[in-house]
């Protein structure tokens, strides 16, 4: 019998794989934290929170606040940036689509999408409902994000290439042991959860541009709430649907694999992979705007000087990032050709406001955008990687290289860094003082017995415009 080289005891490919990851996310959930893990658990809601409380306005947060509040349902766990509270399901459903709502949230590539609205929306909710501490939530949250990165390794890239989006598909089973975890269960139980949350994952790509997006992290985060609460009831399913026989990972992987799922990652854990976005739009467009940045601010190129723009992207792109005449600002976020625009005419790619609809339909911007060409490399080309090459009228070229998948190894920089961006994003919506003292919160939460007092300072209704 062959044996994981990282989990002794475990067969490669077996029916004990559920039992494995289960096993591995509780040794995380269920001990103190290390601390470059408490750290990183920290910041992922500090930015998290930043983020959200800017998406709180958005109309498709309005749409689904008004449908929770037509359905009703007891007040248990509160809505980010509203006054509101609501089930907890509801609560995970709305405040993961808050969280993904500007699509300005991080991302792991090895899970397969965005972790920490999918996971910790749910474990936010339940929570709170239970008058959990921080503590508890943080570790809970760095389980569930284990969960999310062993899934997102065992499907593989070709599930997402197959149209699949992680955030919802993988980020079902993330949320389920996250909230599992707070609830005590034990890991029969979790796996039935784990089977349940899996059996109602969706999600599909061609929603890019959409409210259905962000959508898809808020159904992650309930349907993770969904089948905790559902197997603590005693509710049945299969407790091996990952690797079961027309299972999760055989329905929508052509090839998984068991051994890269119980491979321990570089650092000790998934979330030492964690990607922080700080341009507010699709990940995938991160490495060219990087590159076409470093070319602009190294030559002093002018939007009039631009002849053309070559940018040489993974062959995954074509399908996730490519659309070409985006007409909306969810449209925009999805377009590497308007965003080596935006860089070009000296636009702020950091601030969710530059997506507009007028943005996206500004004639000086389309006319850059024409100039583009999108070279879908082989197939070999790294992830999250990128070319750029910048041709003047003068006759000259400059080229550039970034690479978007290495996250900052320095955690006090990186805390620097996002501190930054949550000030940005949190003061136009609930003030200078309150955001300062939701950062100062955040900063210490785990010593907070009961994570309610967090919940009330997000809870403030976001300031209108004047």
């Amino acid at each position: 019998m062959r044996t994981s080289p990282d989990t002794p005891g475990v067969r490669a490919d077996s029916s004990a794989l559920t039992a494995a990851l289960i096993q591995r996310s509780f040794a995380v959930g269920q001990a103190p934290l290390r601390p470059d893990m408490q750290e990183l658990a920290r910041q992922c809601v500090l930015d998290w929170v930043g983020v959200a409380l800017a998406g709180s306005s958005e109309p498709l947060v309005q749409h689904l606040t008004a449908q929770a509040q037509e359905d009703g349902g007891h007040s248990q766990a509160s809505l980010i940036g509203s006054d509101l509270k609501v089930s907890i399901r509801q609560a995970a459903l709305i405040n993961g689509a808050t969280g993904h709502a500007i699509d300005y949230d991080d991302a792991n590539t090895g899970a397969q999408g965005h972790v920490t609205t999918a996971v910790l929306p749910a474990t936010l909710a339940v929570a709170e409902a239970q008058g959990l501490g921080g503590d508890a939530l943080l570790r809970a949250f760095a389980a569930g994000y284990e969960m999310t990165g062993m899934v997102g390794q065992y499907v593989g890239r070709e599930h997402y290439e197959h149209g699949f989006h992680g955030t919802c598909t993988v980020g079902s089973f993330g949320a389920a042991c996250a909230a599992a975890v707070l609830m005590e269960l034990d890991a029969a139980t979790t796996a039935v959860a784990l089977g349940i949350a899996g059996t109602q994952a969706g999600g599909m790509k061609a929603q890019f541009g959409t409210m259905c997006k962000p959508l898809h992290a808020g159904k992650a985060a309930e349907n993770g709430v969904t089948g905790a609460q559902l197997a603590a009831r005693g509710f049945t399913g299969r407790p091996d649907l990952l690797e079961a026989v027309q299972g999760f990972g055989a329905v929508t992987s052509p090839r998984t694999d068991a051994r890269a799922a119980l491979k321990i990652p570089q650092g000790g854990s998934h979330l030492h992979h964690n990607l922080f976005k700080y341009h507010s739009a699709c990940y995938g467009t991160h490495a060219s705007i990087e590159a076409l940045y470093s070319l602009r601010q190294a030559h002093g190129i002018q939007p009039e000087d631009v002849l053309s723009v070559e940018l040489d992207v993974e062959p995954g792109m074509k399908r996730m990032c490519s659309i070409a005449e985006p007409r909306t600002g969810l449209e925009a976020k999805f377009s590497l050709s308007l965003n080596a625009a935006l860089v070009l005419a000296g636009e702020d790619t950091s601030s969710p406001a530059t997506y507009s609809d007028e943005t996206a339909r500004r004639s000086d911007l389309v006319a850059l955008r024409d100039r583009v060409e999108l070279r879908f490399m082989p197939a070999a080309w790294p992830l999250m990687t990128a070319g750029a090459r910048i041709r003047t009228h003068d006759g000259q070229e400059f080229s550039a290289h970034h690479d978007a998948s290495i996250p900052d190894a320095d955690l006090r920089r990186q805390r620097v860094r996002l501190e930054r961006k949550f000030m940005a994003l949190a003061e136009p919506a609930v003030g200078m003082s309150s955001a300062h003292t939701i950062l100062r919160a955040i900063a210490e939460m785990e010593r907070f017995k009961d994570i309610g007092s967090l919940m009330s300072l997000l809870r403030q209704p976001t300031r209108k415009p004047s």
